[in-house]
């Protein structure tokens, strides 16, 4: 199956301000990543062309790297997804940026039915609390909280999935 899943947000900053927020892109000072609520976005040297790393079950090597501007990923794992995911930003005026996440790739069969069932609804939720993080920053740094955007209530599949790939903890005997 073919796969495009594409999502944008337009925000009232200057693309020199989001630039540097995309850099703290999979650093430990990360601003963009929901690590908060997402298994964290990983790779051992840093976004680096030829560096593989990932979030979860999902695993890639960095394709293409902008610092500040772009980084587009090449799909490891899950077994099926042949594909890249990429996230960019572009001027939109002197005071506005867009910020583009654009995933596309082909899946076996079963990798298909995973994405439709599973890994769609969870991946755009993801996306969606990362977008917020970037616009929230912004209104956060100037003291403007009432244009804070309200973290979204997940849908009952995205929680059911949500808890069903919740990492198990181990006991130690």
């Amino acid at each position: 199956m073919k796969v495009k899943n594409r999502h944008k947000r337009i925000i009232q900053e200057p693309i020199e301000n989001v630039s540097e927020l995309f850099k703290t892109l999979a650093t430990p000072e990360d601003k963009i990543w929901p690590k908060d609520y997402w298994p964290g976005m990983y790779f051992k040297d840093g976004l680096k062309v030829g560096n593989q790393g990932g979030h979860g079950i999902i695993r890639y090597t960095v394709e293409e790297f902008e610092e500040g501007r772009s980084v587009k990923f090449r799909f490891t794992k899950p077994d099926g997804f042949v594909g890249t995911h990429e996230l960019s930003i572009y001027p939109v005026s002197k005071r506005s940026t867009k910020i583009i996440h654009v995933l596309k790739m082909k899946t076996s069969f079963k990798a298909s039915i995973f994405w439709l069932v599973a890994l769609r609804w969870l991946h755009n939720a993801l996306i969606k609390d990362a977008f917020d993080n970037v616009e929230n920053y912004f209104s956060m740094e100037s003291a403007n909280k009432s244009n804070l955007v309200p973290k979204h209530t997940y849908s009952f599949w995205v929680r059911f999935l949500r808890d069903l790939y919740k990492p198990k903890k181990r006991l130690h005997v």
